[in-house]
Parts: C-alpha cells; sequence; structure tokens
C-alpha cells in the first residue's frame, strides 16, 4: 500500500484511505481477489502494531495516461458495521447496565445469520441502570441508538479498537467503554510549541452555545382519531448565564424514537450541559519522527506547553486526546498526525 491516510476517533468512526499500486498482473490478480468492499476485514499494522482496523466500503480502480493502474480504497472502522444493521426485532431493557445494554445490542446483532464479525467485550458495569425500548416498527440503525443512549445524562464514550493479544497475538476487534469518557494511558507526553507541535488551529466558537433548550421526541399518540403530536420536555432555562449579562440563545434537538418524557428530558438536561460552555476541540500537528505517537494514545492525557504572540504568558495545560489523524509524508514535509484535544 501507499498514500496511506487514517483517523480514529471517541465518538466518531475513523477512516482510512490507501492505495494500491497494480504495477503487474500478479499484484492486480492478488488484489482483486482479496478486496471485495462490505466483506473484507482492512488491518493497518506499523511494525508488530495495530494501528487500524475496519471494512473497506468503497474502491476506486484509475488509470493515468501512461496506463499505470491504482487502486484507491476507502474504509470505515468496524463501529461503521453497525451503520449497517438495523433493529428488525423489538428489544427492551429494564433497569439494565448502560453497558450491559450496548453489549445486548451487539449480541443481538452477532445472532442473527451473518452477523457475527466478531467483536469482543469484558463484562465491567457503568454503575447507571437504564430503561430503554426499541421498536421494530421504527428500525433503528444499532449505531444511532448506542450513540443516543451515550449522549444521555451521566453517558458514556464507545469506541470499537483495533489491537493485538498480547500473548496470542491475535488481532482483535474489541468493544471499548468508558463512563463518562474512555481514559488510558499511565504516563502523559509532554508537546512543546515551539518544538514537535508543527502548528495548531485552536477554534473560539459561539454558535453552537444556547442557554435555553428544548428536546422534541416521537409521537406517543395512542389514539389513532386524535392529532398525532410528539413528546416535548419542558423548556429549560439557564437563568445564571442569563443574569451574567448573556443573551437569549435557543437551542433544540430532535430524538425521533425516544417516546419516554424521562428519556427525553434526560437528552435536554445533557444537550443543554454541553451547549452552555461549549468545550474547543483544539488540532496539533505534531511531526512523528519528532515524538513518538500511535492511536493506542486516544483517550490518554497529554501536555500542551504553547508560548507565541498569542500565549505570550505561555499556555501549559493537560489534554485528553480524543482523535488523531495521521497523514503520509510528501515531498519536503515528514510524516505527521493531526491530534484533536478536549480539557482533560
Amino acid at each position: 500500500m501507499s498514500d496511506v491516510s487514517l483517523d480514529d476517533y471517541l465518538g466518531k468512526i475513523g477512516t482510512a484511505t490507501v492505495t494500491i499500486p497494480l504495477p503487474n498482473q500478479q499484484l492486480a490478480a492478488r488484489a482483486r481477489a482479496a478486496l471485495d468492499p462490505g466483506r473484507t476485514a482492512m488491518w493497518i499494522e506499523r511494525g508488530r502494531d495495530i494501528w487500524w482496523g475496519g471494512i473497506p466500503w468503497t474502491a476506486n480502480l484509475t488509470s493515468n495516461q501512461r496506463g499505470d493502474l491504482g487502486l484507491r480504497i476507502q474504509a470505515g472502522g468496524w463501529a461503521s458495521y453497525l451503520d449497517h444493521r438495523a433493529i428488525f426485532d423489538t428489544q427492551q431493557a429494564v433497569r439494565v447496565d448502560q453497558f450491559d445494554i450496548v453489549r445486548g445490542l451487539i449480541d443481538y446483532s452477532a445472532s442473527l445469520a451473518g452477523g457475527d464479525i466478531g467483536i469482543e467485550y469484558d463484562a465491567e458495569p457503568s454503575g447507571v441502570l437504564r430503561d430503554r425500548t426499541y421498536r421494530r416498527y421504527d428500525q433503528p440503525r444499532i449505531r444511532e441508538v448506542i450513540d443516543q443512549l451515550a449522549a444521555v445524562e451521566g453517558g458514556f464514550e464507545w469506541r470499537i479498537a483495533s489491537y493485538r493479544d498480547e500473548i496470542s497475538g491475535r488481532r482483535i476487534k474489541g468493544l471499548q467503554l468508558g463512563t463518562p469518557v474512555i481514559r488510558t494511558g499511565e504516563s502523559e507526553i509532554v508537546l512543546d510549541h515551539p518544538g514537535p507541535i508543527l502548528s495548531y488551529d485552536w477554534p473560539i466558537d459561539a454558535t453552537v452555545r444556547a442557554n435555553v433548550w428544548q428536546s422534541r421526541g416521537a409521537s406517543d399518540n395512542k389514539n389513532q382519531a386524535a392529532e398525532s403530536l410528539p413528546v416535548m420536555t419542558e423548556l429549560l432555562v439557564d437563568d445564571e448565564q442569563l443574569a451574567a449579562g448573556w443573551p437569549r440563545l435557543d437551542g433544540t434537538s430532535d430524538y425521533t424514537t425516544v417516546t419516554d418524557p424521562g428519556t427525553l428530558a434526560a437528552h435536554a438536561r445533557a444537550d443543554l450541559a454541553a451547549a452552555l460552555t461549549p468545550r474547543p476541540i483544539p488540532e496539533l500537528t505534531v511531526a512523528l519522527d519528532r515524538v513518538p505517537l500511535s492511536p493506542a494514545l486516544l483517550g490518554a492525557t497529554v501536555r500542551v506547553r504553547i508560548r507565541d504572540l498569542w500565549w505570550a504568558e505561555g499556555l501549559d495545560q493537560r489534554y485528553r486526546v480524543v482523535g488523531l489523524a495521521i497523514s503520509p509524508p510528501l515531498r519536503g514535509r515528514p510524516e505527521t498526525a493531526k491530534l484533536y484535544l478536549e480539557a482533560a
């Protein structure tokens, strides 16, 4: 493979894009036999370490004016498979740990013919019990309902990680769960600018801010003769921020499969809490030949030290890595990693 770029995130599906040069008939036949988009598993290794794993969903065969062939592949992380799985049988949980609800959905997916792609998990509980009903009439996608469950008040983070078992060497697709967030690593990495940090983007954004919130759910009308109206939460207003002089900023959200008022209210409270003081997601571009980084850094804490015209007094803060994107080396530019951070 060449021109390998990959990314991985917490709370978002990672992707990988690679090119397979096809200089002769033998390699073309090998690539043609190995690749079947939607069916093939792709693992990207660096030395003995697995850096990424997922499913190629699209491929594009290209030929230039000289007749050189190349196969450009785009793949999504293992969680992208759950975008292609719907709930066709009603699933109900009453006072069940939220992690076990996720594991139950994974088990449901795997229990149907052709549905087991080998996702593994442990039995660690979160300590938070939930009531949930996913109706077959809604035909929700499994990743969608897991994301909704994770985003509620008192929720969690989740991902399907790729790694190698240290004892057997077996490649593993492992469901990773953490409440309220996923944290990994014991020793922190120090990143300096000037230094290993080549450049950075630091967003300052009020467009996603809100201090008034209302959420809308699905219709729970059991009387066919009556007008069908969605479930609505009460209007949540942060009086403290308004009293401090902020203008009123309204926010809304839709949960088209939620009919329980309590569940919808928990979603609304979580949405308002996130909108009151949005956390910026700084992006650091780091030279990989100057500091050891890998996708295993997701969830780990890094110490960022910056001194420039903006941070004249010097920034020295700890952040959690929530995303990582690897870009291949280009002429005159080394291989780089872009880190996406949030306050630790």
